[in-house]
């Protein structure tokens, strides 16, 4: 594991420009989960998450020759913006190496800071390989995004200030991609205080280190496919994964879904934006991927916040169908003057408000003179969608619900 005294001194370092962020009690998820949570909200860090700290600590740590060169990185975008915003405060240069798929969001912040952004392969591994052949042709210092013990050193910080606020927890849950940040928050906690328990959380469209610590080896995924893009990553670092078999108690996995479910949660109830790597510590927790009780002490990291904003609008979409406030009737209408009038009644007369409706008469499914109707509603949870359903049916209507 990372010494302590690394993480300390990386500490010293990054207080010059880091958010010490909050670590608050979180009262509607705890008493959703019914245990004691308390989230540590990295996704109001300066640049939108933890990743500033590991690459701030890394570009100080260079000596003045290698740092005057300039740098380089790959990065799905949090790293990246990290790596620019350390450069700039050292008034450096910066070049990036992102995927071409890496969300518009992190490509125009990561400018926006000043840094060169080169697009570049289909994943991180790609763009990952290519930034390493650009660095030895242009002579670049290059800032690993987590496979560098100084950028752990400097992820190990959110460590520390977790436990300044809270010093008796029992887990703490850490989002995993390349596993920087939890070696480094592992490193800390087991250092101050081994009896808390250190869980890893995995997207499970990237299971590489979930599957690593089972075998303990490094096995590597052959692709990568999840909307947590931030920890998206295909191939396990030997070095993190020692760290991690070291300081690391377990290892979980979260599907999209359960994801999707953690970031509509704390937009809703905690008025938090977190992205999809971010919100895998408390989809894990809300999803009961891991013991805990009622008297549990729990410290969840939000490790980031820049989601793209189209990602952003599926999941609240999706997630007002899945919670009965929305649903989409495909019904079938005799074609003719006062159909659709005297359905709209019904619905009116059902108190659903609709908010978007289609009328088609000329699609080859259809029999001479039907219409498929396409409505959209707003409805008011499970037991109102069931009385729609009842007064449409009653009434003569055949219906598809699209899901």
């Amino acid at each position: 594991m990372i010494a302590l005294s690394e993480i300390v001194q990386a500490k010293r370092r990054v207080s010059k420009i880091v958010n010490n962020t909050p670590f608050a009690y979180a009262p509607s998820l705890s008493k959703e989960c019914g245990t004691n949570i308390y989230l540590k909200k990295e996704n109001l860090q300066i640049t939108g998450a933890y990743k500033i700290r590991g690459a701030y600590n890394k570009i100080a740590s260079l000596d003045d020759k290698d740092r005057k060169k300039g740098v380089i990185a790959a990065s799905a975008g949090n790293h990246a913006q990290g790596v620019a915003y350390s450069a700039k405060e050292f008034g450096i240069k910066a070049v990036i190496v992102m995927p071409e798929a890496t969300p518009l969001l992190k490509v125009t912040g990561t400018k926006d800071l000043g840094a060169e952004v080169i697009l570049h392969g289909n994943n991180y591994d790609e763009a990952y390989s290519y930034a390493l052949e650009y660095a030895k042709e242009h002579n670049l210092t290059f800032i690993h995004p987590f496979d560098d013990d100084k950028v752990i050193a400097g992820q190990g910080t959110v460590a520390l200030e977790m436990l300044d606020e809270v010093n008796d927890l029992d887990v703490v849950v850490v989002p995993i991609g390349g596993g920087g940040l939890i070696s480094g928050v592992g490193s800390a906690i087991k250092q101050l205080d081994p009896k808390i328990r250190v869980i890893g959380v995995t997207a499970s469209g990237a299971p590489a280190m979930y599957e690593s610590f089972k075998a303990k080896k490094a096995i590597n995924s052959k692709s990568v496919r999840t909307i947590a893009d931030g920890i998206a990553v295909r191939d396990v670092s030997e070095n993190n994964l020692a760290h991690i078999l070291e300081c690391v108690d377990e290892i979980v996995q979260v599907d999209d879904e359960e994801v999707a479910n953690a970031i509509l949660y704390l937009l809703e109830r905690q008025k938090l934006i977190v992205e999809g790597g971010g919100a895998a510590s408390v989809a894990a927790i809300m999803h009961e991927k891991f013991k805990y009780d009622e008297n549990t002490k729990i410290g969840a990291i939000l490790s980031g916040g820049n989601i793209d904003v189209q990602m952003l609008s599926v999941i609240i979409e999706k997630g007002l169908v899945k919670s009965h406030r929305k649903m989409k009737l495909l019904i079938t209408l005799i074609d003719k003057p006062g159909s659709l009038m005297y359905l709209t009644d019904l619905l009116r007369v059902a108190n659903a408000n609709i908010i978007e409706i289609d009328y088609d008469r000329t699609s080859t499914k259809l029999s001479y003179g039907d219409a498929k109707i396409t409505i959209v509603l707003e409805t008011k949870g499970k037991k109102h969608q069931e009385e729609i359903k009842n007064i449409l049916g009653k009434n003569g209507y055949e219906l598809e619900i699209e899901v």
